[in-house]
């Protein structure tokens, strides 16, 4: 017997050993874990006793070793950590979208978690989840339910994201711009404050990033404040930027409160050899979870035109009065208008009270002069719908209060979209939008609004982050400095770079509600108005993407406008989208194909400077032949001189056909490409 326990004794320890020989180098080294295509690899390992990353592309650095961690209620988390273990994953798989820029989706990547223990014991676990896509990366973090407090609260996310060099960029400060109404400038990372993402980096010839997050849901907005020389632990890049995470607070200073097992939005970098990659990557979207709404059949794209411009141009006002917009005959005039020219939708802003002097505010009925109930059902017999407005100033708790009630009631109105608005710098007197409490408003609204089949138009939102795969009626925001700038900014407008930097910028991060198509120039700011040309704003219509596009000029300025037929016949969703060219600040080139049919449609726009642009159509259908109608700059034209010129012209093309164009200073081309 005492033999018999011996020798079992023995085996169980060398048994024992040899685990340790074979595990112990593992844990001990960094854990790699590569894209599908062996392109982008991402280490992850200890050192000092601090948990840190690195990004490679092609075998050159792009993040230098960067910490992970976060500061807590209780302390820090990724102070003192070793690795007791690591999980793999895979997936390769299509998913369909119910609107988009591309009908489906390929989801592909490589995974790792990495499960990191505080070495004291104290303070628990954190495991890191990397997910390695041929164009980039997504991580996030978990933290397991923590049984000695009843919550987390985050202090700071202690993430970097460390740059090896460097680099050109575009942003805009979080600390100076609000509502994410502000002009992306360029200038070097180690030049730059605090910053909101989308941050879009030209890291080197011929390589693009773009830094932002997905899946935000019951957290803080990120920011990024670059920091030169710090956050490389490995001392072997000098020139290194760190990016290091900024939350937004609340009120008392804490970032985010959270029970149970925290997960926080993915981290996202998005690699390019071509601006253009950053543009049709799907990256964001893939690290989103899967529509929670099992019927989409009532989610439904289109192009509209509202009571909107004329308010901003001052010819009308939100308030009841001798002015009023939203009046019951000034609406059935656009649903008249809608109805001729294949509009979906009307959208009337300042039809409830709330907007006049004193007035107390309420979404459940509308003011004496419009008459909704009659509105709706006109609109209804001409195959139009109208659009709810639901302005806030800031007041959530009040839409918290009545949109149950209020969605019920559009929804039996026959009104399947409401714009949401919070102009206001605080929610609710007290909280920043991008905060956790504003993430948490905005969600509720989504789920209520799903609840009574009714689709958002979200502005003055938290930045987007790819929400809409999982809750598909959130279908555009704004979130950017829009076309009202030109109708009433006392620094002239939008400058002519604007919109050719917006897809490489805030467009990244998801639909924008920029409200293209102005017809008319006209000021009532002095000096201010589009900085366009007409054939730049119907280019406008397709680069920059919104499933809910509002053609935003008046109707009266669209009458009689022959440059109005290319927008009537502009699909709003698409089954693929590529982009041909562009530079950052400079051009671009947008092509979308329609769902459901082969028509191809083409916006490209340009700077202030005049430019000649060579599009090869190789991505039309080989031996088929198409009729090509342009909508482009005139000889002549000019945004300041001479902006109305445009014309257009039919030519037959197949897919050996290069096009060119001649894009006025500031001006652009509309190109509808119909098979025959």
């Amino acid at each position: 017997m005492n033999r018999t326990y011996s020798d079992s004794w023995k085996s169980r320890l060398l048994v024992s050993i040899l685990i340790c020989l074979v595990f112990a180098p593992v844990i001990a080294k960094d854990v790699l874990v590569s894209s599908p295509d062996g392109a982008v690899t991402v280490a992850v390992g200890v050192k000092a006793k601090k948990p840190f990353y690195t990004v490679k592309y092609l075998d050159k650095t792009i993040v230098a070793p960067s910490h992970l961690g976060f500061l807590l209620n209780e302390g820090t988390v990724g102070n003192d950590v070793k690795i007791v273990g690591t999980s793999r994953d895979s997936k390769d798989e299509t998913w369909s979208q119910p609107w988009g820029e591309d009908e489906t989706v390929r989801n592909c990547y490589n995974e790792v978690t990495v499960r990191l223990q505080e070495r004291s014991g104290a303070k628990g676990r954190m495991d890191v989840v990397f997910r390695v896509f041929n164009d980039g990366v997504g991580f996030r973090y978990i933290l397991p339910q923590n049984n000695q407090s009843k919550e987390y609260r985050i202090q700071e996310e202690l993430t970097e994201i460390a740059l090896a060099h460097d680099a050109k960029a575009w942003s805009i400060p979080s600390n100076r711009t609000e509502y994410f109404e502000g002009i992306f400038l360029p200038s070097l990372l180690s030049e730059k404050d605090t910053v909101c993402t989308p941050l879009t980096v030209e890291y080197d010839d011929s390589l693009y990033l773009a830094i932002h997050e997905a899946a935000l849901e019951d957290y803080a907005s990120i920011n990024l404040t670059p920091v030169k020389g710090r956050g490389d632990v490995s001392g072997k890049f000098a020139d290194a930027v760190c990016l290091q995470t900024a939350l937004t607070p609340w009120q008392n200073g804490v970032k985010v409160y959270a029970k149970g097992t925290l997960k926080s939005p993915w981290r996202t970098i998005i690699i390019g050899k071509t601006p253009g990659d950053l543009i049709t990557s799907r990256l964001m979207l893939n690290l989103n979870e899967p529509s929670r709404i099992a019927d989409t059949s009532w989610i439904e794209p289109g192009r509209y035109i509202g009571i909107w411009w004329s308010i901003h141009k001052k010819k009308n006002t939100w308030e009841m009065g001798p002015t009023h917009g939203a009046t019951t005959e000034n609406v059935k005039k656009y649903i008249d208008f809608a109805a001729r020219h294949g509009f979906s939708g009307v959208l009337a802003e300042g039809w409830n009270p709330g907007w006049g002097q004193g007035e107390q505010i309420t979404y459940l009925k509308s003011y004496p002069d419009f008459d909704i109930n009659e509105v709706c059902r006109y609109a209804l017999s001409k195959g139009v719908r109208f659009i709810g407005h639901t302005e806030t100033w800031g007041n959530t708790q009040l839409l918290e209060k009545e949109m149950d009630q209020a969605f019920a009631w559009f929804h039996d109105l026959g009104i399947r979209v409401v714009k949401t608005g919070y102009v206001g710098h605080l929610f609710d007197g007290k909280e920043l939008a991008k905060s956790q409490y504003g993430v948490r408003h905005y969600r509720k609204v989504i789920e209520t609004a799903a609840k009574h089949q009714i689709m958002i138009d979200n502005h003055e939102p938290a930045m987007p982050t790819g929400i809409q795969r999982t809750w598909p009626n959130l279908m555009t925001q704004e979130g950017v400095r829009g076309q009202e700038y030109n109708a009433w900014d006392v620094n002239g407008g939008n400058p002519p770079a604007h919109t050719v930097t917006l897809p490489f910028t805030r467009c990244l991060a998801g639909p924008t509600d920029f409200t293209p198509a102005i017809f008319n120039f006209s000021e009532v700011v002095k000096g201010t108005h589009p900085h366009s040309t007409l054939a730049k704003q119907l280019g406008e219509f397709v680069v920059l993407y919104s499933p809910l596009q509002m053609a935003a000029d008046a109707i009266e300025n669209y009458e009689g406008q022959p440059a109005l037929s290319f927008i009537e016949r502009c699909p709003t969703t698409w089954s693929r989208t590529i982009v041909p060219n562009g530079e950052i600040g400079r051009y671009v080139t947008i092509a979308r194909k329609e769902r459901g049919g082969d028509s191809w449609f083409v916006g490209s726009i340009t700077n202030e400077e005049a430019r000649q642009i060579d599009l090869p159509l190789c991505f039309l259908d080989k031996d088929a032949k198409y009729m090509a109608v342009i909508y482009e700059d005139g000889p002549n034209a000019d945004f300041e001189s001479n902006p109305y010129e445009m014309t257009i012209r039919q030519v037959e093309v197949t897919a050996q056909t290069t096009l060119h164009l001649r894009l006025a200073r500031s001006g652009g081309a509309a190109i509808r490409i119909v098979k025959e």
